[in-house]
């Protein structure tokens, strides 16, 4: 079983030797995704539920360009919960068991986690979180033999047309860069919107 403890967070988030995600490139991720879901919702972002959310990077975030959202991050890490939780509003939870969602959100994020989601846990926590989801979805959604650096143990071998697959068996639309809608967002999604030529 992969842990994922503080050296784990050191090695892959702090260490410019290692490191995948920077306070920069969290940021730029965060502005995209907030821009295009306020573009389709017609209005500010207001909630944003981020599953496999490790520390909360978003979190600071979100709050610095809306200040007034209300942000639930969910994951797997009890080091995580123990040193962000209570600031950060982070849940003990994973794909397959996400406690106290509570209400709709205009924002969902699992960025840099899918792919170490196995299918049936993925179909089945996508489903109950686009039943949630009257925004947008930012799913960073990479098919095993993507060029990735980080760590990559543990992931699953999952095909580009996999993910689509999934994706459109719980009703979601591709609105480009990671972006996906929900169905009641179909209509505003016009056709050269959608990732498909």
């Amino acid at each position: 079983m992969k842990t994922y403890g503080k050296a784990y967070f050191d090695k892959w988030y702090r260490d410019p030797r290692h490191r995948v995600s920077t306070a920069a490139s969290t940021a730029r991720k965060a502005r995209l995704a907030v821009a295009v879901a306020e573009y389709y919702l017609e209005r500010p972002v207001r909630s944003a539920l981020d599953v496999g959310c490790g520390e909360g990077q978003w979190q600071p975030v979100l709050k610095k360009l809306r200040p007034g959202i209300r942000y639930l991050g969910i994951d797997p890490s009890p080091y995580a919960i123990r040193r962000f939780g209570a600031r950060r509003n982070l849940r003990l939870g994973s794909f397959g068991n996400m406690p106290g969602l509570g209400r709709s959100y205009d924002l969902l994020v699992c960025s840099d986690s899918l792919y170490y989601v196995p299918d049936e846990e993925l179909i089945a926590g996508l489903a109950v979180l686009v039943q949630r989801l009257n925004g947008i979805a930012f799913l960073e959604a990479y098919p095993s033999g993507a060029a990735l650096d980080g760590d990559t143990r543990g992931m699953a071998a999952r095909t580009a047309a996999s993910f689509r697959r999934i994706f459109r068996h719980v009703g979601l639309i591709s609105c480009g860069s990671h972006c996906y809608a929900p169905p009641a967002l179909y209509g505003q999604v016009t056709e050269m919107e959608r990732g498909r030529f």
